[in-house]
């Protein structure tokens, strides 16, 4: 077993005042990383695919690898490209969805929960006030697209 330090530190002087941050966060008892560059064309795609042991999620096709939810418990997802965006469409296990666009050079970190993996980590709403602390569901799968040309997309997965 392993321990993860996931590093994230802004750089900045601004006016002659440092505006810096930096955070670590250790997560422990890791056994198993995967980290892959796949190539992502312009039509929908599945990249990340979750489900409990023996389930039949597990038993779809995804880019970057199909994950036991329990297991999971840090994911990195970075484009890159040098010119176009991708988008990230992330699956519930009640359908509900929610994307999110990852520009040229950027991330999207997904850190589930440090005990429990990705189960009862994410939800959507289309209005204020629509999720509460108990409406979060199984990750289910991650699925990805880029914009106007195919994009290198590095995914890096962490599990217990």
């Amino acid at each position: 077993m392993a321990t993860l330090k996931v590093k994230i530190q802004e750089d900045v002087i601004l006016n002659n005042q440092d505006y810096g941050s930096k955070r670590v966060l250790e997560i422990e008892s890791i056994t198993s990383i995967v980290k892959r560059v796949v190539n992502i064309g312009t039509a929908e795609i599945g990249l990340l695919g979750f489900g409990a042991d023996y389930n039949t999620e597990l038993s779809k096709s995804y880019l970057s690898g199909q994950f036991d939810e329990d297991l999971v418990r840090y994911i990195r997802i970075t484009n890159l490209d040098t010119t176009n965006h991708i988008a990230l469409v992330l699956r519930n296990e009640n359908n509900d969805e929610f994307g999110v666009k990852v520009d040229k050079g950027c991330s999207f970190l997904y850190c589930a929960d440090l005990a429990g993996g990705v189960k009862d980590t994410m939800d959507s709403s289309n209005s204020a006030g629509g999720i509460t602390p108990n409406s979060f569901g199984d990750l289910v799968d991650i699925t990805c697209v880029a914009d106007t040309a195919a994009c290198d997309v590095e995914v890096f997965v962490a599990s217990a």
